[in-house]
């Protein structure tokens, strides 16, 4: 090889390593998953969107429809119960009568929530009617007794624990705060339900030594934030202080967060967030802007970037649940951007999660979107802008 030979090859080597790895993905690759393509996000691309995702009648109108189609969908069901004896055997409206539809237990629970929150802010929506005659039938006194009853049995104590009880909560708070008179009358029917499980909450966090640090529904900092939420319009003030101390015991000296970790392939929250959440609620200004800065101290850049969760099958149950993850990122980065000016950059990737997922949650596959109208809704109400 000559002299000049040699200096082009040297050239070519030079440039090539200095190439993106291709461990990297590129602002505008496609990547192919059951021979569909599928676009991603980069993570050092965070383009302002043209229109920002809002919670309007229109929006309200489309979202009500997967709550209540599914409100009275008994099966396909999840029970999750444990059996003690043939008795047990029962269909799920005769264990839930309250709530047996939306596949399992806890998304009936937040179903409920949907629609009453949606009634709230929007008394026009076009099944008004219908969600206040179907509302009413399901948490009626006689249906919340039987409810009762099942949490009563030696075996399911700890049944939806914590995050079927963490949306029960929500569904008592959104009630509490509605001025209806459906409301009250619900409050009432429910309160009985509401006041085991703020017991449960209150028998249960003592006891627990380590926090589940999960992206699915055994999150801890999700469970406490849902309950800190209506402890705290409530005024009551033991749930609220034994929440704040386990919150303390759990994450007070937590350092370095590993997001880079996030996602796990079937989480619907993030563990990192959430948990920046409940701290956010517990703690003060001064303390948490200290906290924060060394559990997740990349937050802060305004240029932090954060790859929105990629779903490339919208028929599996627990792929889909990707598209949950950027509705609750949303919430969580939304809640720091519109309390901290520090972190008001936050806002715009919320709004990215939320509007990669909002146009996919209602395309007819029952075990993917059961739930996912709820997340949507939570988020959309949550949102800065």
């Amino acid at each position: 090889m000559n002299y000049s030979s040699l200096f082009f090859f040297v050239l070519l080597l030079l440039f090539t390593s200095c190439s993106p790895s291709s461990d990297k993905i590129a602002k505008d690759e496609t990547i192919t998953s059951n021979n569909k393509n599928k676009k991603i996000l980069s993570l050092d691309s965070a383009p302002m969107l043209d229109s920002v995702p809002i919670l309007d009648l229109a929006q309200a109108n489309r979202l009500a429809q997967l709550p209540l189609s599914c409100l009275e969908q008994e099966y396909p069901n999840k029970l999750n119960q444990v059996i003690s004896s043939n008795a047990d055997l029962k269909s799920p409206s005769e264990l839930h009568p309250a709530f047996y539809g939306c596949f399992d237990w806890h998304s009936a629970v937040h179903g409920h929530w949907s629609l009453v929150a949606l009634l709230k802010h929007f008394p026009a929506l076009d099944s008004a009617d219908l969600i206040r005659t179907k509302l009413a039938q399901r948490i009626s006194k006689q249906n919340i007794e039987k409810e009762l009853l099942y949490f009563d049995t030696p075996h399911n104590q700890s049944f939806e624990r914590t995050y079927g009880w963490a949306w029960l909560l929500q569904l008592a708070l959104e009630l509490h705060t509605w001025d209806d008179g459906l409301a009250r009358e619900l409050e009432t029917n429910l309160q009985p339900l509401t006041d085991l499980i703020v017991q449960k909450y209150l028998t249960f966090y003592p006891k627990l030594y380590y926090p589940l640090r999960i992206g699915t529904h055994n999150n801890t900092a999700f469970g406490m934030s849902f309950a800190y939420d209506y402890a705290v319009a409530l005024g009551d003030t033991a749930l609220q202080n034994t929440i704040e101390e386990a919150a303390l015991r759990f994450f007070e000296k937590d350092k370095n967060g590993p997001l880079a970790w996030e996602p796990d392939g079937f989480d619907f929250l993030s563990p990192c967030l959430e948990e920046v959440r409940i701290m956010q609620k517990v703690l003060d200004l001064q303390h948490f802007e200290s906290w924060i800065d060394d559990f997740l101290p990349q937050l802060k850049d305004r240029n932090f970037a954060l790859e929105v969760g990629v779903v490339t099958d919208r028929q599996d149950g627990h792929l889909v649940h990707l598209d949950g993850l950027n509705f609750s990122r949303a919430w969580c980065l939304s809640g720091l951007a519109q309390e901290y000016p520090d972190y008001a950059h936050l806002q715009n990737i919320a709004s990215q999660h939320l509007a990669h997922s909002l146009p996919t949650i209602t395309d007819g596959n029952y075990e993917g979107g059961h739930w996912l109208s709820s997340f949507a809704i939570y988020a959309l109400l949550n949102n800065g802008n």
